[in-house]
């Protein structure tokens, strides 16, 4: 999907995001049983996606989390 969104012409926003704060919601990563990021981080990496995680960068992950 980010291959498609960045392949044309003019401003193109790539997200993607590491699930990776097993405390607040299921996490993935590398080297997870299920759902392996590697290609993906690789890719975000090569292409300078920008790599938001979910265990540094968001405050809250779901709404009824305290503030």
């Amino acid at each position: 999907m980010l291959e498609w969104t960045t392949a044309g012409a003019g401003p193109r926003l790539a997200l993607y995001v590491h699930h990776d704060d097993a405390e607040r919601e299921l996490a993935y990563d590398r080297d997870s049983s299920f759902g392996r990021l590697s290609r993906g981080l690789d890719e975000a990496t090569k292409r300078g996606w920008i790599v938001v995680s979910m265990k540094n960068h968001w405050k809250r992950v779901f709404a009824f989390e305290s503030k």
